[in-house]
């Protein structure tokens, strides 16, 4: 979505040495991260529409 900052995993636990969590953590992060279509998701309706077509369909001609 354009964002351009940190991605931040809130970590706590008191037993796990910080190094090990910070590679996990990073793992995550970069596992999650997903790649933003470049179209909306009801792009496909977008494609005007046959009013006389949508019409004889619904049984509701001229």
């Amino acid at each position: 979505m354009g964002f351009d900052g940190w991605a931040v995993v809130e970590w706590e636990c008191a037993i796990k040495h910080p190094e090990d969590g910070a590679r996990e953590g990073a793992a995550f992060v970069r596992d999650h991260i997903i790649r933003v279509t470049e179209r909306a998701f009801d792009d496909f309706a977008n494609g005007g529409a046959d009013m006389d077509a949508n019409r004889r369909m619904l049984g509701l001609s001229r």
